[in-house]
């Protein structure tokens, strides 16, 4: 799948990973040849991939401060969702936050959980095959996977 293609389907989001458009847009994906939800979670992956970065990891959440009014860090999973949350925001978001750590920010809000994302290339793969999908593809979009986005968790 394209980079053209892959956010075109993003786009039919509208801005926003909710549980009934990421369902919708798996089902549409189910509907397209093996190879296209392959490359779409190829895509994803690499998307979130890029998004790795000590840069957007070290954000605090948005919305939330600790018991002593300190910033609160994102978590392993949250930093995951909000990564997720920029992707689904669309294209020009996705692009525009590797130029302006500051439109990242906003993504960390609890208001902006990405997770339903995370399950659309395998909910795809499933509906299309009736088979869960044991996947790995070529990048990792786990938190901290990225080791040129966190130089300083090298070993």
């Amino acid at each position: 799948m394209t980079w053209a293609a892959f956010w075109a389907q993003i786009a039919t989001l509208n801005g926003s990973a909710t549980q009934m458009g990421c369902l919708r847009l798996a089902e549409e994906l189910s509907r397209r040849p093996l190879p296209d939800i392959i490359g779409f979670a190829e895509r994803h992956a690499e998307a979130l991939y890029r998004l790795d970065q000590e840069k957007f990891g070290m954000l605090p959440v948005a919305d939330l401060t600790g018991r002593d009014g300190r910033p609160f860090p994102q978590s392993a999973d949250a930093f995951l969702y909000a990564r997720c949350a920029v992707v689904a925001a669309g294209q020009a978001i996705w692009e525009g936050v590797f130029f302006d750590v500051d439109r990242f920010a906003p993504y960390t809000s609890t208001e902006f959980d990405g997770e339903w994302l995370l399950h659309v290339p395998d909910r795809a793969y499933e509906l299309a095959t009736g088979k869960e999908w044991d996947r790995s593809t070529q990048y990792c979009f786990e938190s901290y996977s990225n080791k040129d986005g966190w130089p300083h968790l090298r070993s």
